[in-house]
């Protein structure tokens, strides 16, 4: 059962997609694409995107290099997919500071549009007869991403625990999901990099990363099928802070 291609193997590649495309429809029934648009785009997008790959590994009339460009084009609209994510959790939770919120979530996702947009330049100067620049390059992009990924919500997860701020219960499921589903797989990458492993060990990383993929789209299901406890506020007016500070000066910059 686990070999690829079994039934273990194509099932989780296409249930995490389906269970996806689910969390998109709940977030759409329940009213909440507003609040996490980007986030909404990544579960339909995404999981298509995949799907496609799927469809391309499966469809005997598809050739390798067709498949590695269509696993290319799924890569990079996930990637900044992906970064507009994380700059739309940054700005939820820097709400209460408005300037530090809009331009963090600007600074993320345009740091992430460059880096897509230099892999699609890479991506462009692979020839028809360079698959395995397209393979080498499409496991570039993705261990890049994934580094970049995890360092950022690891500073986010460290400046909101270091100034207090405040979670929304959403945010935190989405954010904690995409840092195990990194940190796995940048763990699976630095083993098969460093200690060769046999083809036999690599199919098992995959199935490592694929079923860590799957509990990562459970956790964003139960989330958001969870509703958030309310809880009062108070009307006490918190001390003033660094971040309230560095939020006034960031708004006259912005208003001049």
């Amino acid at each position: 059962m686990l070999q690829a291609h079994s039934f273990l193997w194509n099932y989780l590649w296409v249930a995490p997609n389906l269970l996806l495309l689910a969390v998109g429809f709940l977030i759409w029934k329940r009213g909440i694409s507003r609040e996490v648009p980007a986030f909404l785009a990544f579960t339909i997008l995404g999981a298509l995107g995949d799907l496609a790959v799927f469809g391309a590994d499966v469809a005997p009339f598809i050739s390798a290099e067709n498949y590695w460009r269509i696993e290319w084009a799924r890569l990079l609209i996930e990637s900044l997919l992906k970064f507009l994510v994380i700059g739309e959790i940054f700005s939820r939770v820097f709400t209460r500071y408005p300037s530090i919120s809009r331009v963090s979530r600007i600074a993320v996702s345009v740091f992430g549009a460059v880096l897509v947009l230099m892999a699609g330049l890479i991506a462009g100067f692979a020839h028809g007869d360079s698959t395995r620049l397209l393979i080498s390059g499409d496991h570039l992009l993705e261990q890049t991403v994934f580094v970049i990924e995890s360092g950022l919500i690891l500073f986010l997860f460290l400046f909101a625990a270091y100034f207090r701020l405040s979670w929304d219960r959403l945010s935190f499921g989405i954010l904690l999901g995409f840092g195990i589903s990194s940190c796995v797989h940048l763990s699976a990458w630095a083993i098969i990099a460093n200690a060769s492993p046999s083809e036999r060990a690599r199919t098992l990383f995959a199935f490592l990363n694929m079923g860590t993929y799957h509990l990562c789209v459970l956790m964003w299901l139960y989330y958001v099928l969870v509703p958030q406890k309310v809880v009062r506020k108070s009307v006490v007016p918190l001390p003033e802070n660094n971040l309230a500070v560095w939020n006034r000066e960031l708004e006259r910059l912005l208003q001049q």
